[in-house]
């Protein structure tokens, strides 16, 4: 039989590998599986991975890659801070649908009203939106010692029909013949969140998501506050020893990832969605978890894995595309690179040892 043995203390250069031997095996491991559903296993890991950045569309899929790596690595900044003090807020989905809706309803209030001010007052909405949906199990948590875990990812199933109920009722376009759904704010000039600089995909949601990883990095390195999460959470005890805050801790950590999240989701809504519709919410919030993790709880990291999370998004439209893969290849892709990168994590705490041995 074989054990699982703690390690002393995991050597770097596993730590820094992990990740990437957690990609490696996903591409052999999706390989296989594209090949026994019948397609070209090369063909199609590499239409996924490669295509994208050198491939004939390059010229229309490099742009897109900032697009859909912006909103994963800003949520992921804040999920980022929670998960190194031991707080996990799962819910970060409906903390960016809540904070779309919010930034959103600012803009359909002003309309058709122009000024330099609705678009800053939108991503202040969107941030509060977030930030008032994540206090949410953070105060449940306080009161009453429910576990945030199971209160925020309950909560993404309330806002998910709250987008549901917005897009029909009080947000439905007067203009749009009765079909469900907000006015299009890329058509508003002074909501729209448009492409800053032409043919590379950047606009606001991209400018904060690399603000957000630089603040991060402070936060977690040059501030009394990081010292507090990291204390937190290696040592709970010796932490409240030190007069760290455990309520206060908890409320910062959920009120900062989801404030982070509506911004997100608000950037979102004002860009490359353009509206409100009954199914808003694109699971960002949901893969922001694996790019948190895959960033090894990094800023640096976390930009890189946004980059690469981005790329299988990319990469799956591209393969359904031309390769008729089935649409839920992106998902599987995610789905196996965290469960490699989880197995290999354990492979750096805990060294694979006989029963016999030990004994």
């Amino acid at each position: 039989m074989l054990r699982l043995e703690p390690r002393p203390a995991a050597p770097a250069w596993l730590e820094l590998a992990t990740p990437v031997m957690a990609v490696i095996a996903t591409m052999i491991a999706g390989g296989v599986l594209f090949a026994l559903m019948g397609f070209d296993p090369v063909a199609a890991v590499r239409t996924i991975f490669w295509d994208p950045l050198f491939g004939p569309a390059a010229s229309y899929s490099r742009p897109q890659l900032l697009v859909k790596a912006g909103p994963l690595i800003l949520i992921a900044c804040g999920l980022a801070v929670g998960f190194r003090a031991g707080i996990w807020n799962i819910g970060a989905e409906g903390q960016y649908i809540v904070g779309g809706l919010c930034g959103a309803a600012v803009a359909l209030a002003a309309y058709p009203a122009e000024g330099a001010w609705i678009f800053p007052a939108m991503v202040l909405a969107g941030a509060a939106g977030g930030w008032a949906w994540g206090m949410i199990p953070a105060m449940l948590r306080n009161w009453f010692g429910a576990s945030e875990i199971l209160v925020s990812l309950m909560l993404v199933y309330v806002a998910q029909r709250l987008a549901a109920w917005m897009a029909f009722g009080p947000m439905r376009n007067p203009e749009g013949f009765g079909m469900p759904g907000s006015r299009n704010l890329q058509q508003y000039p002074s909501a729209a969140n448009p492409e800053l600089v032409a043919g590379t995909g950047a606009h606001w949601g991209v400018v904060a998501a690399a603000l957000a990883v630089v603040a991060t990095w402070f936060l977690m390195s040059r501030h009394i506050r990081g010292f507090h999460i990291r204390a937190a959470g290696l040592a709970p005890r010796a932490a409240r020893f030190a007069g760290v805050s455990p309520a206060a801790l908890v409320a910062f950590c959920l009120g900062l990832s989801g404030a982070l999240a509506g911004m997100a989701g608000l950037f979102e809504v004002a860009g490359p969605g353009g509206q409100i519709i009954d199914s808003f919410g694109s699971g960002y919030g949901f893969t922001a978890i694996i790019v948190a993790f895959l960033g090894r709880l990094h800023p640096l990291g976390i930009l890189l894995a946004g980059l690469l999370l981005a790329l299988t998004y990319i990469g799956g439209e591209l393969a359904q595309l031309t390769l008729q893969l089935p649409a839920a290849t992106v998902q599987v892709f995610q789905g196996m690179l965290l469960f490699f990168l989880l197995a290999f994590d354990t492979l750096t705490r805990f060294r694979i040892r006989s029963a016999r041995a030990m004994a």
